[in-house]
This record gives C-alpha cells, sequence and structure tokens, in this order.
C-alpha cells in the first residue's frame, strides 16, 4: 500500500476524523467537567461570601440600630451629661460587638458655656472606660466621622482610622447626625459616633479557607486594604495604589467594581504568590466595603486533569486498535478501484470527452463507473447552461445598474439646494433596500414664498415600485406647482393613480407647503408615519390624520392642516425603513427609539439631525440586511429674511 494508493488515502482519511472525533470527545469532556467545575467553585465561594455578609450584617445592624435609636430620642429629649454617660456606657457594655460609642454635640450646644461636649464610653483591656472627645488638640468637629454625616445629612461608615485621642484603637465607625426640633425646623445638634474594632473583623476573614491555599480580602469604600494575607498591605495601601504599583489596570478596574458594590468572577494571578487564580468579589453591607476570595485554578481544576488523563490513555490504546483493524479493511475493499483511477485522472485534468472502462459488475464498483459517464454527460451540459445563465444574469444586472442611476437621478441631491435662501436649511438622504425602491421624496418652490416639501413611501419593492414612484413624483410636482392646498393636492394625485390602477399598488405620502415669510406650514397626509416637529423643548410626533393612502381607490378626500413654525423649528420626515428597522433578533428600531435621540440634544441643522439618526439605524440593525428603503428629510426654519 503506497503513499499514492486510493486506499492509504481512505485510510489516513477515516484515521484522520476518527482522530479528530477523540480529540473533540476528549476536549468537550474535559470543557464540560472544567465549566461544571468552575461553576461550582463560583457557586461555592458565592455561598461562603453571602455567609460572611449575612453574618456581619447581623452583627453590624443591631450597632446601626443602636445608633439610629439614640438620634431619634436625641431629637426630642433634652437629656443631662450624666445621662448622655450613662446611656452610651449601657449600649456598648449589652453590645458584645461594639467597641465603643460617643454622642459628640455642636459647639455650645448641650451646653452654652462649652466648645466640646462628646462623652465617650468604650472597652478598654477588657474593661469599660469613659472619657470626653475634644480639645485644642482634638477638635472632633472637624474629623471625618464628624464632618461626613453632617455635611452629608445621613448616617456613613467612616473608613478606619486610629483615634489616638479617643480609644486608641483601630476602629471603624458608623455616625449618625442627629437634631433638635426649634419650632418646626430642626437644626443639626451632633453626631452619634458608634465604633467597631477591627480586630475581629480581620479575624473573620482570615479564617476563610478555601481549596488548599485560597485565601479571602476586604477593602473599604475607598480601596484601603482591610484584610490581605500579605499583611503589609493592609491599612498602607489601596487597591489603586497598588495596582499603580504593579502596573495592572485590571487590578484597577476590579477596585472600581469593588467600590462600586459589583459582582465579579474572573481568572487572574494572585497578588501573593503570581499564580494564575478565580477572584470572586461581592459587596457588604458595611457602605461600599467589599469582599473578595482568590483561590488557584489549578487546585479548582486538580480532579477535571486527572480525570482528562485517564480517557486520554484509554483512548489512545483504543486508537492503536481501531488503526490496525481499519487499514486491512480498506485494503481488501478498495483495490478494484484502480481500474478506474485513469479515466477519472484525465477527467478530473478537464478532459470532459475522455473514454472511461465499461463497467464490468453490477456492484458498486460497477454503478461508480457508469455514474462517472452520466457525470461525464452531465458536467457538458451544465457548462453549456452556465455559460447562458452568466449572460442573462450580468444583463439583467446592468440593466437593474442603469435603472438605479436613473431612480437617483431625478431625487434632488445637490445640498444646499437654494444656497441663496435664508430662511429655511433643507438635507435629505435616501438608502434603497434593493438596486432600485419605492421610497421618494422631493422639494420645490411654487412662488417666491410657498416652499413645498415631501416625502412617500410606495407598497412593494423593486422595478414596479420604482415606477411608481417615479410617477407619483412626477404628479405631486405638477399639480403643487398649480397652486392648490395640500390636502387638494393629495385628492388630485390620488384619482389620478388610482385610475386604471389593476396592480392595486398604493403610495404613502406627506406633503407640506411652509410660508418662509411666516413659518405658517400646512400639510397633508395619505396614510404615511406622522412627522417630528422638533422645537427648543423638545420633539413630538404630529397627530396623526388617520386618512387613506393615495392611489388604491378615487374619490378619497384629505383634510389640510395648519400650524406655525417658530425660528429654529425643524420638521423631521421619515419613511417606515426607519422606525421598522430590524436588528439580527428581529426587534424593531420603533418610534419611541426614535423620540428619545431626537430630545437627546439640540441639533444646529437638518443634515445632522439625519447623519444622526441613520447612524442610529446602522448601529441598532449591526449584521441585519436591510429589509426596506430608508429615506429621510429634515427642513430647519431658521425665521431669517433675505
Amino acid at each position: 500500500m503506497t503513499r499514492n494508493s486510493l486506499t492509504f488515502k481512505l485510510a489516513l482519511l477515516v484515521l484522520a476524523f476518527s482522530t479528530l472525533i477523540l480529540g473533540a470527545v476528549l476536549t468537550t469532556t474535559y470543557l464540560f467537567s472544567r465549566s461544571l467545575i468552575i461553576e461550582q467553585a463560583e457557586e461555592n465561594s458565592h455561598i461562603r461570601g453571602r455567609e460572611v455578609a449575612n453574618l456581619l450584617a447581623s452583627l453590624i445592624k443591631p450597632i446601626e440600630q443602636s445608633g439610629d435609636n439614640i438620634g431619634l430620642v436625641l431629637e426630642d429629649a433634652d437629656i443631662s451629661g450624666i445621662k448622655l454617660e450613662n446611656l452610651t456606657h449601657h449600649v456598648v457594655s449589652n453590645n458584645p460587638r461594639l467597641f465603643g460609642m460617643a454622642i459628640a454635640f455642636e459647639p455650645f450646644v448641650h451646653s452654652r458655656d462649652k466648645l466640646f461636649f462628646a462623652p465617650y464610653s468604650y472597652r478598654k483591656d477588657g474593661e469599660m472606660a469613659v472619657t470626653q472627645l475634644g480639645s485644642s488638640d482634638y477638635r472632633y468637629f472637624y474629623k471625618d466621622w464628624y464632618q461626613l454625616p453632617r455635611e452629608l445629612g445621613h448616617a456613613v461608615w467612616t473608613e478606619p482610622y486610629f483615634d489616638h485621642d479617643g480609644c486608641e484603637a483601630l476602629i471603624a465607625s458608623y455616625a449618625v447626625p442627629f437634631y433638635r426640633r426649634q419650632g418646626k425646623a430642626h437644626i443639626f445638634a451632633g453626631v452619634i459616633r458608634a465604633d467597631i474594632s477591627l480586630d475581629w473583623l480581620q479575624e473573620l476573614i482570615s479564617s476563610i479557607k478555601l481549596y488548599d491555599s485560597g485565601y479571602a480580602a476586604m477593602i473599604s469604600r475607598n480601596g484601603t486594604f482591610i484584610y490581605h494575607p500579605v499583611g503589609e498591605l493592609m491599612f498602607n495601601e489601596t487597591i489603586f495604589s497598588l495596582a499603580e504599583e504593579l502596573g495592572d489596570e485590571e487590578l484597577w478596574r476590579i477596585g472600581r467594581d469593588m467600590i462600586s458594590g459589583r459582582t465579579g468572577f474572573i481568572q487572574r494571578d494572585s497578588v501573593r504568590d503570581h499564580r494564575p487564580s478565580f477572584l470572586l468579589h461581592m459587596p457588604l453591607p458595611l457602605d461600599g466595603w467589599s469582599l473578595a476570595f482568590l483561590f488557584p485554578v489549578d487546585e479548582v481544576l486538580r480532579d477535571t486533569r486527572a480525570l482528562t488523563r485517564s480517557s486520554l490513555i484509554t483512548g489512545l490504546l483504543g486508537f492503536v486498535i481501531f488503526t490496525l483493524v481499519i487499514s486491512a479493511s480498506v485494503r481488501r475493499m478498495i483495490s478494484p478501484l484502480g481500474k478506474l483511477s485513469k479515466g477519472a485522472m484525465e477527467i478530473a485534468d478537464g478532459n470532459l470527452h475522455a473514454e472511461l472502462p465499461a463497467p464490468v459488475s453490477k456492484d458498486e464498483i460497477g454503478q461508480l463507473t457508469e455514474s462517472f459517464g452520466q457525470m461525464q454527460e452531465s458536467l457538458q451540459s451544465y457548462i453549456e447552461n452556465l455559460k447562458r445563465t452568466t449572460t442573462e444574469k450580468e444583463r439583467i444586472e446592468s440593466e437593474l445598474r442603469i435603472a438605479h442611476d436613473i431612480q437617483m437621478g431625478i431625487l434632488p441631491k445637490t445640498f444646499p439646494p437654494f444656497p441663496d435662501r435664508v430662511e429655511f436649511d433643507i438635507f435629505a438622504s435616501l438608502v434603497p433596500a434593493r438596486e432600485v425602491g419605492g421610497d421618494l421624496y422631493d422639494f420645490f418652490f411654487i412662488d417666491e414664498n410657498q416652499f413645498c416639501f415631501l416625502i412617500g413611501d410606495v407598497s412593494g419593492k423593486g422595478v414596479p415600485a420604482a415606477f411608481l414612484m417615479a410617477v407619483t413624483k412626477t404628479l405631486l410636482k405638477t399639480v403643487a406647482t398649480e397652486g392648490f392646498k395640500p390636502g387638494q393636492i393629495l385628492e388630485k394625485v390620488n384619482n389620478d393613480l388610482a385610475e386604471d390602477n389593476e396592480a392595486c399598488m398604493f403610495v404613502t405620502l406627506f406633503l407640506a407647503i411652509l410660508d418662509t415669510r411666516s413659518g405658517e406650514l400646512s400639510y397633508a397626509s395619505a396614510g404615511h408615519n406622522p412627522p417630528l416637529v422638533i422645537s427648543s423643548a423638545k420633539g413630538e410626533f404630529l397627530p396623526s390624520l388617520h386618512e387613506p393612502v393615495a392611489g388604491a381607490m378615487e374619490g378619497m378626500g384629505y383634510s389640510t392642516v395648519k400650524m406655525t413654525l417658530e425660528p429654529n423649528d425643524m420638521v423631521f420626515l421619515y419613511t417606515d425603513g426607519v422606525t421598522e428597522a430590524m436588528n439580527e433578533d428581529e426587534e424593531l428600531y420603533s418610534d419611541k427609539k426614535l423620540l428619545n435621540l431626537v430630545n437627546e440634544k439640540q441639533y444646529n441643522s437638518s443634515q445632522e439631525l439625519i447623519q444622526t439618526v441613520a447612524g442610529s439605524v446602522a448601529t441598532f440593525a449591526g449584521r441585519a440586511e436591510q429589509s426596506d428603503d430608508i429615506t429621510m428629510l429634515g427642513v430647519r426654519y431658521t425665521g431669517e429674511q433675505r
């Protein structure tokens, strides 16, 4: 069996596909099991994180409630200094997780002769201690824990800090502003400070274990490390300063997500030992604080890789046996095909008239020989038909290109069309869904001061729609220049189109006439999409007139409606190719999305508006095929006079 023989190639092909199937099975097994293991690891870390969050909430909530409740008590009660000290002492002693509490008053609020008054009860060496905050060296009303709730007007958790002049401990504080009633007014009176020691919080986080060497970390709302197994990072670095130091943009983005209260699960290298790891971060019930779990990838996927190795060994052993069996079977089955090789090679070289051997049997080899003969005749016939078809297709495509050029040529496309007219600016665009389409627009002066503009959409697509579009445009301009009102123009054009309309084609139209001196706009609609009128305040759709399309039936009447445009008002006309444009999920662009886009900003020209809408529709549609003609026309009334 030589390398060039069909037997060798077929055996090699079968073995190659078998190799691909084996590889696909092993890869699928590995990826599926890996995905399950990762999902389980993520779920386990989520569960562990929720346990920690719930535990913190159960420990922190009573502390927050204590501060909030005392704030409510102080609002209506004037309590003496001794009672305030007793109150803080009582609250701290009855809440084992509360390290200390202070009630700090505004200067001269509690006592007219005291600048400072802030009784503070806290734990010291296992015992309760009481002191007064405030001195010339410790003006507490300038501290963050006092200033933040005072300026924000609500309770906040502070960043961790070391209270040198109070409890001399590393703490975080829940600071609650409280007020006093003076008549009907509430006057800021001070801040209640409830402290928690960060020692027990760090101990809680450090006790979390994930896999063999996974660990947890915690940051405050400003990104400061509250806990990290790398001890020198705690309270000395923020996640952002560490990211800057390492030049790690991903770590900086993770920090932004964490302080924003987002939950995320990604793969990245560990800061501690640079091992590829999974990172889960989630918010904590501590005013912007966030918790992160990090555990090595190799520990998570250890069982998956062991399973893959076992499957690979088993698969390779089966592959060797399969190779021997396939080689022997193919050699025995394919050898008769050699007699057919010479004729087949001549056909492959392009000689469609090559002589083929006569079939000598009725088995598959004989049937194959007969098939080659039939294929030879079919190829000859096919090539002749293909030549004729190609010539005809090229002729049709050429005619369609000419029709497209003619159709586009009858539409005005030079902008600005009237450079000497300063009373308005106008812009329009048309993008057909096929080589030729059924949308139309036009604009022209009826007399010195009456400016007519219109837009339309013919039913159907292709050449018939393009033909009716050209007829409609011509009729509209002819009738409009005779001085009729918009409603009368549509009536006459409708009657002309409906006459002998055996194909029952119709067209939707919107036609308006603008008095360039006064801004008065009179318009009529034949079943067309309601235009948008955009003023300095906002854009809104004109009310629908609910009148029939043109060309379907003779004798239809159309109303003429008038309104006055203010300087810089814009009128935006469009066909349903805009609002009914679909994306790959078959969702419509919609009137609502168009209205929201128009109201996003002020547009300085009709060209800017149309280009913005066209860009928005194209972005929305993405790779979806354009299903309808997209036509837009905008007129902006300036109010200026020549």
